[in-house]
């Protein structure tokens, strides 16, 4: 599908789309959205954008709308901005909806400390793509439904795109396809009912539900079910118990000490502990310091060695991810009483497999496996980009990307620019959590949003020198 016409008063549709710079977009989620606008509202002169996706409908991903409109995002407002140069943007777009406006009346006038639901989030984010695409009668854009496959350079040093049918080359291509939330793939021998969930056939007095994962989707999941009236038990299967942590009631500036920081991986905890002691002594909270902690994190990483990487990912980054990615103080209030009660409960330890009636579990401090009976198992866990992917693959094996030093995805520079040995690969970006093992806190909105405006710079400075943003 082409939109056209609206868009542009030339008539020739594809012979203007060829003849034009080609820019392609695989993945219509957040990062791809958002590669979208940031293109629109920077590169001044006309271009082809095709976005790439399988789903027959613009859903907004995983990290929008996969969920129920109950669902809340675990950022304010006031970070959720799409537009660069204009953090209230959000809170604007929320102010004049009226319906919102009217439900919302003790925030008035404004709604920057509060949580959204992602349905919410989807809408602005699809209507800020709607605005900034009207006002470029100049361009083409193209969505695909098609599986992106592969992915090669032609002559001229462009590229083609490899799906099912067949596309001209791009002079751009942006790899938008997130990190996942994937079905899992049963271990050999393993059955599964469904791809996501097994159901056990068992004569019980009160259902048992086992949710597998320690992050937000965990909570998510768990407390939709409580609304929709589910009254069984539900267990918490994790590999380190950390469930995520609580947002301040109103807003944590960020602060963080002033003195250099260590270099070594245990003398860095211990120093972001001191801080976050010494803040609440002194009647801050420890969310400052971690907010704090993001203007500092991609220096502290890139200092770090190989191996205290692979040491962090190992013992730390569960409890790191657990105190970033907080929940609104409510939905945390909730999930504490459920926890207090017994009504919900949290294992840890090794998820060894599913079984027809449940799954098995090795629990931390264990040498030996349980088997846990359950009705239902259900994968709430965050997996990281799989490179092993034919797209992937094609790129490792042509030279044209790396994996990063933790296999987490692609290796990528600040501005998404795909990375070999330290050399940028010219017209090549990856943008949003494909880089989390190159830049820490590269899924979280902002970071995301500096990150695609980033590479539309590139973009513009590649091919139209004397571009300016809009």
């Amino acid at each position: 599908m082409t939109v056209q016409g609206l868009f542009s008063a030339r008539a020739n549709a594809s012979a203007q789309a060829y003849a034009m710079p080609r820019i392609a977009v695989v993945g219509r989620g957040f990062s791809g959205m958002m590669m979208a606008i940031a293109l629109m509202k920077t590169v001044r002169t006309p271009f082809h954008l095709q976005l790439f996706d399988p789903n027959s409908s613009v859903s907004g991903g995983q990290a929008l709308a996969s969920g129920h409109s109950s669902e809340i995002l675990n950022s304010r407002v006031r970070d959720l901005s799409v537009s660069a140069g204009d953090p209230n943007d959000f809170n604007d777009w929320l102010c004049s909806n009226a319906t919102f406006r009217s439900a919302v009346p003790a925030a008035i006038p404004g709604f920057l400390q509060i949580f959204v639901p992602k349905s919410i989030f989807s809408d602005y984010v699809y209507q800020r793509f709607s605005d900034a695409l009207s006002l470029r009668r100049d361009i083409t854009v193209q969505v695909s439904a098609e599986t992106v496959t592969g992915l090669c350079r032609s002559h001229g040093d462009r590229f083609v795109v490899e799906s099912a049918a067949a596309n001209p080359p791009f002079d751009i291509v942006i790899l938008a396809t997130g990190y996942g939330i994937a079905d899992h793939e049963p271990q050999s021998g393993e059955p599964v009912a469904t791809p996501t969930t097994v159901r056990a056939r068992r004569l019980v007095s009160r259902p048992h539900t086992v949710l597998l994962g320690s992050g937000l989707r965990v909570v998510d999941r768990l407390l939709q079910m409580r609304d929709n009236g589910y009254d069984g038990q539900i267990t918490i299967v994790s590999r380190h118990g950390f469930l995520p942590q609580s947002h301040t009631r109103s807003n944590a500036d960020p602060v963080f000490p002033a003195e250099a920081m260590p270099t070594s991986l245990s003398e860095i905890v211990r120093f972001i502990r001191r801080a976050c002691e010494n803040a609440e002594a002194s009647g801050q909270s420890w969310q400052s310091v971690m907010n704090g902690l993001r203007k500092h994190a991609r220096s502290l990483w890139r200092s770090l060695p190989a191996g205290q990487k692979q040491q962090f990912n190992r013992h730390l980054r569960a409890l790191y991810d657990s105190h970033r990615n907080r929940l609104p103080e409510a939905l945390y209030v909730r999930l504490k009483q459920e926890l207090a009660e017994g009504s919900t409960l949290s294992r840890h330890g090794q998820f060894l497999g599913r079984t027809p009636t449940g799954l098995v579990l090795k629990p931390a401090g264990h040498q030996g496996v349980e088997q846990i009976y359950a009705d239902e198992v259900i994968d709430c866990r965050c997996q990281e980009p799989d490179l092993d992917t034919p797209l992937m693959r094609s790129l490792i094996d042509a030279g044209l990307a790396t994996p990063d030093e933790l296999g987490f995805g692609l290796a990528v520079e600040a501005t998404g620019a795909l990375s070999v040995d330290g050399q940028t690969t010219e017209g090549l970006f990856a943008i949003g959590p494909l880089g989390l093992g190159s830049l820490p806190d590269i899924d979280l909105v902002p970071e995301i949003v500096t990150q695609a405006y980033a590479a539309a710079d590139g973009v513009a400075a590649r091919f139209y020198p004397q571009c300016k943003a809009v």
